[in-house]
């Protein structure tokens, strides 16, 4: 199992992800509304980092600079040393909303960007089979979305942007729709495939529980405008278990990110 990574030994030169002095503004009619101000983060080669913070802090569009959906408006982000200009099939996006193909069964729907990249029929099926089995839906595998619950369509969606082997997994809020015991079953199934199928992770929620039991590292960014305010280590043994959520280091960790979150001076950071 991946250990602990420590935020004082991820380099720029090292980083798998390397954030550097982004500024973003999206224009307002009366005066531009700063999203991201002046954000540097470097994050390591299969590392799991989560960010956390109140609304209007700038996660989601963060996550968005580096999925290549919008550019900075300066500054840079780039992924293995190369630019970020766009998206790249070596970033898989996953959202709250599953974004699954409702006419597609959950086969077809891992199979569709398999499909894309010009793989056979048979790889395909190879491929779709095996992730299929990793997130528990050999049962489902012909079913379409509608008949899925909520954790199994997000289970699907996870398995579609594994199969065509990205090497960083950007996640938006994946879990935040769904019931508390569903989220914890699904944290506990992300942490199991992740060591399996190693990626670079940063995965974005409100919820500091989640953002601790995850994490290799919380990021704590603050709001007006949104920028980094702390980083958090989070040295808790892997596999994260119910006796690790429990613990009274996992309510330590827990109790200095949420106070990091909920008790920010706006005139730090």
């Amino acid at each position: 199992m991946p250990e602990a990574i420590s935020s004082r030994t991820t380099s720029r030169e090292t980083a798998k992800i390397s954030v550097q002095h982004v500024h973003k503004t999206f224009p307002l009619k009366n005066e531009d509304f700063v999203a991201l101000d002046d954000v540097s983060l470097d994050i390591a080669d299969n590392e799991f980092v989560t960010v956390v913070g109140p609304s209007g802090c700038g996660k989601s569009t963060l996550m968005n600079v580096l999925a290549g959906l919008e550019r900075p408006t300066s500054g840079h982000a780039h992924v293995d040393g190369v630019e970020v200009r766009g998206p790249g099939p070596e970033r898989g996006v996953i959202f709250q909303q599953y974004a699954l193909f409702p006419w597609l069964t959950v086969r077809k729907n891992i199979e569709f960007g398999l499909r894309v990249a010009g793989l056979g029929k048979a790889e395909r099926r190879r491929t779709a089979e095996h992730f299929i089995e990793l997130v528990g839906l050999e049962q489902f595998a012909d079913a379409l979305p509608k008949m899925l619950s909520g954790g199994m369509k997000q289970r699907c969606a996870i398995a579609r942007a594994y199969a065509v082997d990205p090497s960083i997994l950007l996640m938006d809020e994946p879990f935040g729709a769904l019931d508390a015991l569903t989220r914890v079953t699904l944290q506990e199934q992300l942490l199991d495939t992740w060591s399996r199928e190693k990626r670079t992770v940063m995965f974005i929620t409100h919820d500091v529980d989640e953002a601790v039991f995850l994490a290799n590292r919380v990021v704590v960014m603050a709001a007006g405008p949104g920028r980094i305010y702390d980083v958090i280590d989070v040295d808790l043994p892997y596999p994260r278990t119910e006796d690790v959520r429990l613990s009274a280091e996992f309510a330590e960790l827990r109790n200095r990110v949420w106070h990091s979150v909920y008790h920010q001076n706006p005139q730090e950071g």
